[in-house]
Protein backbone atom coordinates (compact mmCIF):
# COMPACT_ATOMS: atom_id res chain seq x y z
CA UNK A 1 0.00 0.00 0.00
CA UNK A 2 1.37 3.39 -1.03
CA UNK A 3 0.94 6.41 1.24
CA UNK A 4 0.77 9.62 -0.82
CA UNK A 5 0.99 12.97 0.91
CA UNK A 6 1.09 15.55 -1.87
CA UNK A 7 -0.48 16.11 -5.27
CA UNK A 8 2.64 15.59 -7.39
CA UNK A 9 3.32 12.33 -5.59
CA UNK A 10 -0.24 11.17 -6.30
CA UNK A 11 0.05 12.05 -10.00
CA UNK A 12 3.46 10.40 -10.38
CA UNK A 13 2.26 7.24 -8.64
CA UNK A 14 -0.77 7.03 -10.93
CA UNK A 15 1.47 7.33 -14.01
CA UNK A 16 4.16 4.94 -12.80
CA UNK A 17 1.72 2.20 -11.78
CA UNK A 18 -0.60 2.42 -14.79
CA UNK A 19 -3.42 3.17 -12.39
CA UNK A 20 -5.40 4.98 -15.08
CA UNK A 21 -5.81 1.73 -17.02
CA UNK A 22 -7.70 0.16 -14.12
CA UNK A 23 -11.26 0.63 -12.89
CA UNK A 24 -10.60 2.74 -9.81
CA UNK A 25 -12.74 2.78 -6.68
CA UNK A 26 -12.48 5.70 -4.29
CA UNK A 27 -13.55 6.19 -0.67
CA UNK A 28 -13.04 9.70 0.75
CA UNK A 29 -12.85 9.79 4.55
CA UNK A 30 -11.82 12.05 7.42
CA UNK A 31 -10.03 9.16 9.13
CA UNK A 32 -10.72 7.65 12.56
CA UNK A 33 -11.83 4.62 10.59
CA UNK A 34 -14.47 2.25 11.92
CA UNK A 35 -16.57 -0.66 10.68
CA UNK A 36 -18.73 1.66 8.58
CA UNK A 37 -15.70 2.92 6.67
CA UNK A 38 -14.44 -0.60 6.11
CA UNK A 39 -17.82 -1.53 4.63
CA UNK A 40 -17.43 1.36 2.18
CA UNK A 41 -14.01 0.04 1.21
CA UNK A 42 -15.36 -3.49 0.74
CA UNK A 43 -18.10 -2.02 -1.46
CA UNK A 44 -15.49 -0.16 -3.53
CA UNK A 45 -13.46 -3.35 -3.98
CA UNK A 46 -16.53 -5.15 -5.34
CA UNK A 47 -17.07 -2.35 -7.87
CA UNK A 48 -13.49 -1.82 -9.02
CA UNK A 49 -10.08 -3.34 -9.71
CA UNK A 50 -8.12 -1.11 -7.36
CA UNK A 51 -9.12 1.12 -4.44
CA UNK A 52 -7.72 4.40 -3.20
CA UNK A 53 -8.80 5.98 0.10
CA UNK A 54 -8.29 9.58 1.15
CA UNK A 55 -7.94 10.80 4.72
CA UNK A 56 -8.40 14.51 5.23
CA UNK A 57 -10.13 16.35 8.06
CA UNK A 58 -11.60 19.13 5.94
CA UNK A 59 -11.69 22.47 7.79
CA UNK A 60 -14.14 23.97 5.29
CA UNK A 61 -16.99 21.80 6.56
CA UNK A 62 -16.57 22.73 10.24
CA UNK A 63 -18.26 25.93 11.36
CA UNK A 64 -16.97 25.45 14.94
CA UNK A 65 -13.15 25.63 15.35
CA UNK A 66 -13.40 23.69 18.62
CA UNK A 67 -15.27 20.88 16.85
CA UNK A 68 -12.55 20.76 14.20
CA UNK A 69 -9.79 20.72 16.83
CA UNK A 70 -11.27 17.81 18.74
CA UNK A 71 -12.14 15.67 15.73
CA UNK A 72 -10.25 12.40 16.36
CA UNK A 73 -7.06 11.83 14.36
CA UNK A 74 -5.83 8.23 14.39
CA UNK A 75 -3.48 8.06 11.41
CA UNK A 76 -1.30 5.13 12.50
CA UNK A 77 -4.27 2.91 13.34
CA UNK A 78 -6.07 3.97 10.16
CA UNK A 79 -3.12 3.03 7.97
CA UNK A 80 -2.85 -0.37 9.64
CA UNK A 81 -6.54 -1.05 8.90
CA UNK A 82 -6.21 0.06 5.29
CA UNK A 83 -3.14 -2.10 4.78
CA UNK A 84 -5.06 -5.13 6.03
CA UNK A 85 -7.98 -4.22 3.77
CA UNK A 86 -5.81 -4.42 0.67
CA UNK A 87 -6.13 -0.78 -0.35
CA UNK A 88 -3.77 0.16 -3.19
CA UNK A 89 -3.03 3.68 -1.97
CA UNK A 90 -3.95 6.25 0.65
CA UNK A 91 -4.00 9.96 -0.16
CA UNK A 92 -3.14 11.83 3.04
CA UNK A 93 -2.80 15.53 2.20
CA UNK A 94 -2.38 18.33 4.69
CA UNK A 95 -4.47 21.50 4.65
CA UNK A 96 -1.56 23.33 3.00
CA UNK A 97 -1.49 20.77 0.19
CA UNK A 98 -5.21 20.98 -0.64
CA UNK A 99 -5.66 24.68 0.16
CA UNK A 100 -2.30 26.29 -0.69
CA UNK A 101 -3.78 29.81 -0.55
CA UNK A 102 -5.45 29.15 2.79
CA UNK A 103 -9.02 28.13 3.46
CA UNK A 104 -10.22 31.74 3.62
CA UNK A 105 -8.94 32.60 0.13
CA UNK A 106 -10.14 29.70 -1.98
CA UNK A 107 -12.65 29.33 -4.78
CA UNK A 108 -15.51 27.29 -3.32
CA UNK A 109 -18.22 25.12 -4.84
CA UNK A 110 -21.61 26.40 -3.67
CA UNK A 111 -23.88 23.51 -2.70
CA UNK A 112 -26.95 25.56 -3.70
CA UNK A 113 -30.39 25.52 -2.04
CA UNK A 114 -30.09 21.79 -1.29
CA UNK A 115 -27.03 22.54 0.83
CA UNK A 116 -28.85 25.20 2.84
CA UNK A 117 -31.64 22.97 4.16
CA UNK A 118 -31.79 20.92 7.39
CA UNK A 119 -28.17 19.99 8.11
CA UNK A 120 -27.03 22.93 6.00
CA UNK A 121 -29.22 25.32 7.98
CA UNK A 122 -27.97 23.90 11.27
CA UNK A 123 -24.34 24.08 10.09
CA UNK A 124 -24.01 27.06 7.70
CA UNK A 125 -21.40 26.49 5.01
CA UNK A 126 -21.02 22.81 5.81
CA UNK A 127 -22.15 21.45 2.46
CA UNK A 128 -20.24 24.07 0.50
CA UNK A 129 -17.16 22.77 2.32
CA UNK A 130 -18.12 19.20 1.42
CA UNK A 131 -18.79 20.07 -2.23
CA UNK A 132 -15.49 21.94 -2.51
CA UNK A 133 -13.30 19.19 -1.11
CA UNK A 134 -15.09 16.41 -3.00
CA UNK A 135 -14.64 18.37 -6.23
CA UNK A 136 -10.92 18.67 -5.56
CA UNK A 137 -10.60 15.00 -4.65
CA UNK A 138 -12.54 13.83 -7.71
CA UNK A 139 -10.30 15.96 -9.94
CA UNK A 140 -7.14 14.59 -8.32
CA UNK A 141 -8.04 10.91 -7.91
CA UNK A 142 -10.22 10.64 -11.07
CA UNK A 143 -12.12 7.56 -9.84
CA UNK A 144 -14.52 5.48 -11.89
CA UNK A 145 -16.69 4.80 -8.86
CA UNK A 146 -16.88 6.60 -5.51
CA UNK A 147 -18.57 5.09 -2.45
CA UNK A 148 -20.43 7.07 0.21
CA UNK A 149 -22.48 6.05 3.23
CA UNK A 150 -26.25 6.45 3.49
CA UNK A 151 -25.92 7.62 7.10
CA UNK A 152 -25.08 11.06 5.68
CA UNK A 153 -28.10 11.02 3.38
CA UNK A 154 -28.23 14.76 2.70
CA UNK A 155 -24.53 14.71 1.87
CA UNK A 156 -25.25 11.92 -0.61
CA UNK A 157 -27.96 14.09 -2.20
CA UNK A 158 -25.53 17.02 -2.46
CA UNK A 159 -22.85 14.86 -4.08
CA UNK A 160 -25.37 13.39 -6.54
CA UNK A 161 -26.19 16.92 -7.66
CA UNK A 162 -22.49 17.81 -7.74
CA UNK A 163 -21.77 14.90 -10.08
CA UNK A 164 -24.77 15.67 -12.28
CA UNK A 165 -24.47 19.46 -12.42
CA UNK A 166 -20.68 19.59 -12.86
CA UNK A 167 -20.57 16.59 -15.23
CA UNK A 168 -18.15 14.39 -13.32
CA UNK A 169 -17.63 11.01 -15.03
CA UNK A 170 -18.02 9.22 -11.70
CA UNK A 171 -20.42 6.46 -10.73
CA UNK A 172 -21.75 6.89 -7.20
CA UNK A 173 -22.33 3.83 -5.03
CA UNK A 174 -24.19 4.15 -1.73
CA UNK A 175 -23.57 1.80 1.20
CA UNK A 176 -26.42 1.34 3.73
CA UNK A 177 -25.95 2.75 7.22
CA UNK A 178 -24.01 0.41 9.49
CA UNK A 179 -25.30 0.12 13.03
CA UNK A 180 -24.38 -1.25 16.40
CA UNK A 181 -26.52 -4.21 17.57
CA UNK A 182 -28.77 -1.78 19.47
CA UNK A 183 -29.42 0.31 16.35
CA UNK A 184 -27.07 3.25 16.94
CA UNK A 185 -25.57 4.41 13.63
CA UNK A 186 -21.80 3.87 13.71
CA UNK A 187 -19.98 7.22 13.74
CA UNK A 188 -16.58 8.58 14.67
CA UNK A 189 -18.33 10.92 17.11
CA UNK A 190 -19.79 8.07 19.16
CA UNK A 191 -16.51 7.85 21.03
CA UNK A 192 -17.39 11.13 22.77
CA UNK A 193 -20.51 9.66 24.39
CA UNK A 194 -20.35 9.01 28.12
CA UNK A 195 -21.44 5.60 29.38
CA UNK A 196 -24.90 6.93 30.24
CA UNK A 197 -25.23 8.78 26.93
CA UNK A 198 -24.21 5.67 25.03
CA UNK A 199 -27.07 3.76 26.68
CA UNK A 200 -29.54 6.45 25.62
CA UNK A 201 -28.15 7.15 22.15
CA UNK A 202 -30.04 4.34 20.30
CA UNK A 203 -33.25 6.26 21.04
CA UNK A 204 -32.48 8.36 17.94
CA UNK A 205 -32.94 5.35 15.67
CA UNK A 206 -35.92 4.12 17.69
CA UNK A 207 -37.59 7.51 17.21
CA UNK A 208 -37.24 7.15 13.44
CA UNK A 209 -38.64 3.63 13.45
CA UNK A 210 -41.57 4.71 15.64
CA UNK A 211 -42.23 7.62 13.27
CA UNK A 212 -42.12 5.34 10.22
CA UNK A 213 -44.62 3.02 11.89
CA UNK A 214 -46.83 6.00 12.70
CA UNK A 215 -46.83 7.15 9.08
CA UNK A 216 -47.52 3.62 7.87
CA UNK A 217 -50.46 3.52 10.31
CA UNK A 218 -52.07 6.52 8.65
CA UNK A 219 -51.10 9.30 11.05
CA UNK A 220 -50.32 12.68 9.55
CA UNK A 221 -46.77 13.84 8.99
CA UNK A 222 -47.24 16.78 11.36
CA UNK A 223 -48.62 14.67 14.21
CA UNK A 224 -45.97 12.00 13.68
CA UNK A 225 -43.07 14.44 13.78
CA UNK A 226 -44.47 16.28 16.81
CA UNK A 227 -44.81 13.01 18.66
CA UNK A 228 -41.28 11.90 17.77
CA UNK A 229 -39.75 15.22 18.82
CA UNK A 230 -41.62 15.11 22.12
CA UNK A 231 -40.52 11.54 22.78
CA UNK A 232 -36.87 12.34 22.05
CA UNK A 233 -37.08 15.29 24.42
CA UNK A 234 -38.32 12.94 27.11
CA UNK A 235 -35.25 10.77 26.51
CA UNK A 236 -32.98 13.74 27.21
CA UNK A 237 -32.23 14.91 23.67
CA UNK A 238 -32.16 18.46 22.33
CA UNK A 239 -33.53 18.10 18.79
CA UNK A 240 -31.94 20.32 16.11
CA UNK A 241 -34.38 19.01 13.52
CA UNK A 242 -36.59 16.03 12.85
CA UNK A 243 -38.20 16.24 9.43
CA UNK A 244 -39.83 14.27 6.66
CA UNK A 245 -38.28 15.17 3.29
CA UNK A 246 -38.08 14.06 -0.29
CA UNK A 247 -34.90 12.13 -1.06
CA UNK A 248 -33.60 14.29 -3.90
CA UNK A 249 -34.06 17.90 -2.73
CA UNK A 250 -34.42 17.39 1.02
CA UNK A 251 -37.36 19.76 1.06
CA UNK A 252 -39.70 19.21 3.98
CA UNK A 253 -42.99 17.53 3.07
CA UNK A 254 -46.38 17.67 4.76
CA UNK A 255 -47.72 14.54 3.05
CA UNK A 256 -46.20 11.21 2.09
CA UNK A 257 -44.18 11.30 -1.12
CA UNK A 258 -42.99 8.52 -3.37
CA UNK A 259 -39.35 8.72 -2.25
CA UNK A 260 -39.39 10.11 1.26
CA UNK A 261 -37.00 10.05 4.18
CA UNK A 262 -37.10 10.85 7.86
CA UNK A 263 -34.03 12.81 8.95
CA UNK A 264 -32.94 13.79 12.44
CA UNK A 265 -30.15 15.60 14.25
CA UNK A 266 -30.23 15.61 18.05
CA UNK A 267 -27.81 16.37 20.84
CA UNK A 268 -26.94 14.49 23.99
CA UNK A 269 -24.91 16.99 25.93
CA UNK A 270 -22.10 18.08 23.60
CA UNK A 271 -22.46 15.14 21.24
CA UNK A 272 -24.54 15.64 18.12
CA UNK A 273 -26.03 12.55 16.50
CA UNK A 274 -27.57 12.36 13.02
CA UNK A 275 -29.58 9.56 11.45
CA UNK A 276 -32.17 8.96 8.77
CA UNK A 277 -34.60 6.34 7.58
CA UNK A 278 -36.08 5.85 4.11
CA UNK A 279 -39.87 5.70 4.06
CA UNK A 280 -41.54 3.28 1.68
CA UNK A 281 -43.45 4.55 -1.31
CA UNK A 282 -47.14 5.09 -0.70
CA UNK A 283 -49.58 2.38 -1.62
CA UNK A 284 -50.72 2.53 -5.25
CA UNK A 285 -54.23 2.68 -3.83
CA UNK A 286 -53.51 6.00 -2.14
CA UNK A 287 -55.17 8.91 -4.02
CA UNK A 288 -52.74 11.08 -5.97
CA UNK A 289 -53.75 14.10 -3.85
CA UNK A 290 -52.52 12.31 -0.75
CA UNK A 291 -49.05 11.42 -2.11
Amino acid sequence: MKVLRDIDELREWREDTGFDALRVGFVPTMGNLHAGHMALIDHARRRSESVIVSIFVNPLQFEDPDDLARYPRTEERDLEQLERAGVAAVFLPTEAVLYPHGQNDIVRVDAGPLGARLEGAARPGHFTGVATVVTKLFNLVRPDVAVFGEKDAQQVAVIRRLVTDLDFPVELAIEPTHREPDGLAISSRNRFLSEDQRRRAPAVHRALKRAAESLAGGHTVAATLAGARHWLGQQGFDVDYLAYVDDARFEEQTRLVKHGRLAVAARLGEVRLIDNLAVHSPSPAMPESER
